[in-house]
């Protein structure tokens, strides 16, 4: 069993419905999907690499045991970068950030359609209203060898807080896994793919149609895994509900459980995050990772 694989380029052709019915199918029973073919250079994602090859290994090391088991560096627009970072790798991610931001937007077009809502809607909740008010951050990831992997439960299982997450991760070195129907399920390196997940606003805001599931990291005595994870998500301030339509939609479906969620001020999941994460933190077993 392997997560969905999808030709993204496809939904400009004749097997665009084939296509759409996929990524609705990856939406709502697995909450994971690969995209190939979905436009972003392949000489861009080579100089990626390159780029988080050498940056992101010292800034901030989270550490369990004898393990140093993430070294992490977010990147946002007005990032301040660790010193003596060329200008051409700065250049690279800033290029790359804004080919994935647009690809993000493609993907909550498609969403959209399948959900039946008007074109745009999910962006226009993300960025609470008009304008371009979303947080869109990266995370540049190194998970380095642990050679008492077998001691670890890797970093913890979790859901995503957050809106649309794309990540492009190693080609080789495998560590992501998420859970379906009770068993664990690597998500395979697919070499210049872009996984798309979707977090815990999306399940919100399609009333529980799409799934925000549990995913981790598992270490390795061997191998440097690469994840490179960007995240568009709501800013703070912005309120999230079901859409409207949907949640009559299910009042018409005479379904028991016609609006699944609260309306609530995103904020308040992302402390209610934080706090459930320091509480597991100490326990010293776990961390999240993607």
């Amino acid at each position: 069993m392997a997560i969905p694989v999808i030709d993204f380029s496809k939904l400009n052709g004749e097997e665009r419905a084939k296509t759409m019915a996929r990524i609705a199918n990856g939406c709502e029973e697995w909450g994971f999907f690969q995209l190939v073919n979905h436009g972003i250079p392949e000489e861009l994602l080579e100089r990626v690499k390159k780029v988080a090859e050498r940056v992101g290994g010292k800034e901030e090391r989270r550490q369990v045991g004898e393990c140093g088991l993430e070294d992490v560096i977010t990147l946002v627009d007005d990032n301040e970068w660790p010193s003596k970072t060329p200008d051409s790798s700065k250049e690279t991610m800033a290029e790359y950030r804004k080919e994935l931001k647009k690809l993000a937007e493609k993907v909550m077009e498609v969403m959209d359609e399948n959900l039946g809502l008007p074109k745009g809607y999910i962006k226009k909740a993300f960025n609470d209203g008009e304008g371009d008010n979303a947080f869109f951050g990266t995370k540049v990831s190194h998970y380095p060898p642990c050679p008492h992997s077998e001691l670890l439960n890797g970093l913890r299982a979790h859901t995503d807080a957050g809106g649309v997450i794309l990540l492009f991760q190693d080609d080789k070195v495998k560590g992501l896994q998420i859970l379906k129907d009770g068993e664990w399920i690597d998500v395979q390196p697919l070499p210049n793919s872009i996984v798309i997940n979707t977090g815990d606003q999306i399940e919100v805001l399609s009333n529980g149609k799409y799934k925000s599931v549990l995913h981790r990291v598992m270490t390795s005595p061997d191998g440097n895994r690469r994840s490179i994870a960007s995240f568009y998500n709501p800013p703070l301030k912005a309120t999230i509900a079901p859409a409207p339509q949907l949640v009559e939609k299910a009042n018409q479906d005479d379904l028991e459980m016609v609006q699944a969620y609260p309306k609530f001020v995103f904020v308040t999941t992302c402390l209610c995050m934080l706090s459930r994460s320091s509480s597991q933190r100490n326990q010293g077993s776990t961390l999240w990772g993607l």
